[in-house]
């Protein structure tokens, strides 16, 4: 269903079940994950409470397997969507301004969000009154440093990278196999076919997990209350509060701004446009998970669809306004806190630079601990900190996912309207109804892109 031909009689078709999709009948699938949400909380806390043994296991059990379901797709996704991706930037006009404009409002997002992650840190104190000790940590049993990061990115052999989910490596080779693509020309056509038949085949099945997202969070937030309880929240009061709190001013200020004034379109209506990846965003815990409905709300919001088949997945797994720079800056200093170590001007400094250069680092494992590592590797802080933080990961990751996932769709939209590609009549219909799956029709429409001026 595109965004420019989107109709009432669509849009009420849209909410009916269909064979490839597990929606139930005559409710909206954002009422679903609503639902999923409350009840997750209900079950969660009746286990804590009663000590239902039965209860928690399954809890445990169904957002485990919705989990592994999102991280099946995951390793093959990255590659092809990489792969094709890069190739189809041979139909945009200008492809090498636009990778470059595309990279440059990346890395301009996470400096002003780690800038007010590090803010929220200094006035709030997040390390201060919670009665935890340096003893409460432990060591992670992955630590991520400059040296790795480096070395890492290129893998020993093409096969590792798959079966231990090295995301960053995965993405290294599908760039090296696009760009060789290219270089190919037409002797890699049958190549490129197959792969976009891959891909499609791919994003078919995924979809069948994804609508399997309010089941899957009725498990991960139901389990996450009832291991953790309120207790533990009460300790990280401050901390759970700073992360949502610095997430929202990027999510609710920062990019509504930003579309408002450089790219001169209205927030209201990228929210509106957007909020299915959003809302996935936050229960999966996964931007990759997300891709293909963050893509598929970015081509409804106007965005070329050969442009938004790079930006996408080159975003999904490097534009990490949440995990990378909101998160770690506020890490280092409630760390910093709990271990009594003075940070300075030059150590601010640093954790804005591994926040803007080294977020690419979070492709490497779900969540943020790499990212939160190479940051504290890097201002010699102890990685026993780690550790105080991995109980209450879950419930931070769900709105850092949401705000990378916002990203990931906001700049290319705002790198589009500046280089006059975007189509404004899409942008202006686009509906905040479900992302239906990818259709013939849609992966076959081919856009002619403008010459920006």
């Amino acid at each position: 269903m595109s965004a420019n031909s989107a109709s009432p009689e669509t849009e009420a078709e849209a909410e009916k079940p269909s064979g490839s999709g597990f929606r139930i009948p005559g409710v909206p699938f954002w009422v679903q994950i609503v639902a999923g949400l409350v009840l997750g909380v209900l079950l969660g806390w009746l286990t804590r409470s009663q000590d239902i043994d039965w209860l928690y296991t399954t809890l445990d059990k169904v957002g485990h397997i919705f989990v592994q379901l999102l991280k099946l797709a995951v390793a093959p996704l990255v590659f092809f969507a990489i792969m094709v991706s890069i190739t189809n930037l041979r139909k945009v006009n200008n492809a090498a301004r636009l990778a470059g404009r595309t990279l440059l409002w990346f890395m301009i997002t996470s400096l002003i969000a780690v800038a007010i992650g590090l803010a929220i840190g200094l006035i709030t104190n997040p390390g201060s009154g919670t009665g935890l000790t340096p003893k409460d940590g432990a060591k992670p049993e992955h630590a991520g440093s400059w040296l790795d990061f480096l070395t890492g990115i290129i893998p020993t052999d093409v096969i590792t990278p798959f079966t231990e989910l090295n995301v960053l490596q995965i993405v290294f080779m599908a760039a090296v196999a696009g760009i060789a693509a290219l270089q190919l020309g037409e002797r890699a056509k049958p190549i490129l076919t197959l792969s976009e038949s891959v891909l499609e085949l791919l994003q078919k099945a995924l979809w069948w997990v994804i609508r399997l997202a309010p089941i899957g969070t009725v498990g991960l937030i139901g389990y996450a209350i009832a291991d953790y309880g309120w207790d533990l929240l009460g300790k990280y009061a401050t901390f759970t509060a700073d992360v949502y709190i610095g997430c929202a001013i990027v999510l609710f200020g920062v990019y509504p701004l930003l579309l408002a004034t450089v790219a001169k379109v209205s927030p209201l209506q990228f929210f509106k446009g957007a909020w299915p990846a959003i809302q996935l965003g936050f229960v999966s815990r996964s931007s990759v998970g997300t891709m293909p409905v963050t893509q598929k709300v970015t081509e409804r919001l106007g965005v070329p669809k050969e442009y938004a088949s790079f930006a996408v997945p080159f975003g999904a797994t490097t534009k990490m306004d949440g995990c990378a720079a909101i998160y770690p800056a506020l890490a280092a200093i409630f760390i910093a806190q709990i271990f009594d170590v003075q940070l300075g001007i030059g150590d601010y400094i640093l954790i804005a630079f591994v926040s803007v250069i080294g977020s690419a680092a979070t492709a490497g494992l779900t969540g943020a601990t790499v990212m939160l590592t190479l940051t504290l590797s890097t201002l010699g802080l102890p990685l026993e900190g780690v550790g105080l933080l991995l109980a209450i990961d879950p419930i931070l990751d769900m709105m850092r996912t949401a705000t990378n996932v916002a990203g990931q769709a906001m700049v290319p939209v705002l790198v589009a309207a500046r280089e006059k590609i975007l189509d404004h009549d899409a942008y202006n219909s686009a509906s905040a109804s479900p992302v239906d799956e990818v259709s013939v029709s849609d992966a076959e429409r081919k856009v002619t892109l403008p010459v920006p001026a």
